[in-house]
């Protein structure tokens, strides 16, 4: 008995020692907690979730040498933190800036709702659109028809979007032959489509500088590779000089693919964004079978 009157005299010791938790302190929790949630949540939508998944290795490598003492790596970490902080300001300066935007603009108050998961369970693209899109590049390679269609995927393309004129069409074969015939307002740039939708035409996408690029790829095929290589999309090439069909994922151009190679492609990227969404539904179901049992 003297044991266990000792046990909770020491549990009762430690909590007399705990600092005494105020309603001010528990709003500061709140507050913060959101603020990481929407600063989380903006990030998987850029080109800057890539940098915050590496800036969370660095952490794990600094904690790690914290445990095991490492001298010269604490003294890296020390001396290169105020510059990479300043680095990183200004490589991300543009979304920064946008990211600010977005918030004067929004309802923070729909904003910071935990429950509002829809938007990220929309289909990206359906069969139906991969066979369009499929039956709109052979047609558009058979008569040399320049075309740059890009699919977006988790990373949101905002920016590159403004960049052209609106369309928000169904995708449809029709639709992508008229916008890029010779001579039509629409043909010259690049289509983005997201969740079956041709949002916008006449986009503007970042060069690539990659060397290794032929000498003999042009401003088309170098827009293609560029936007793949800040974001997650999928871009479909048409060649207006020799028709052939190329392909540009994660920052690598596959020349001269057939409709096959597309219709595969497209196929896996559609199953993969049902497998997050079945995925999803079925943590969201588990969810609510825990509360009401």
């Amino acid at each position: 008995m003297n044991n266990l009157a000792d046990f909770w005299n020491s549990i009762k010791s430690i909590l007399y020692q705990l600092p005494k938790i105020e309603p001010s302190d528990v709003i500061e929790i709140i507050l913060i907690a959101v603020v990481i949630y929407q600063l989380i949540k903006w990030l998987r939508g850029t080109r800057a979730w890539s940098l915050f998944k590496g800036l969370v290795v660095l952490f794990a490598i600094y904690i790690f040498a914290m445990m095991f003492n490492l001298s010269t790596i604490l003294w890296l970490f020390a001396n290169t933190l105020s510059v990479g902080i300043i680095a990183v300001i200004i490589v991300f300066q543009p979304e920064l800036r946008r990211a600010l935007e977005q918030l004067g603009r929004r309802n923070i108050f729909k904003s910071i709702s935990f429950l509002d998961d829809h938007s990220s369970l929309t289909d990206r693209i359906t069969s139906e659109s991969i066979y369009e899109i499929i039956q709109a590049t052979e047609d558009m390679s058979k008569v040399k028809t320049g075309a740059l269609i890009v699919l977006e995927q988790s990373v949101i393309l905002d920016e590159y979007e403004r960049t052209g004129i609106p369309v928000d069409a169904i995708i449809s074969t029709q639709m992508l032959l008229n916008i890029f015939e010779h001579n039509t307002p629409l043909h010259d740039g690049s289509i983005i489509i997201r969740d079956n939708r041709i949002l916008a035409a006449t986009c503007y996408l970042p060069l690539s500088d990659n060397m290794s690029l032929s000498k003999s790829l042009g401003t088309r095929h170098r827009a293609a590779v560029g936007i793949t290589e800040v974001s997650d999309a999928m871009v479909i090439i048409v060649s207006e000089e020799t028709g052939f069909i190329s392909m540009a994922i994660g920052g690598n151009l596959i020349r001269n693919v057939d409709s096959d190679y597309l219709k595969n492609k497209l196929l896996y990227a559609q199953k993969k964004n049902e497998d997050v969404k079945k995925f999803k539904i079925w943590k969201g179901r588990k969810k609510n079978a825990q509360k009401n049992n």
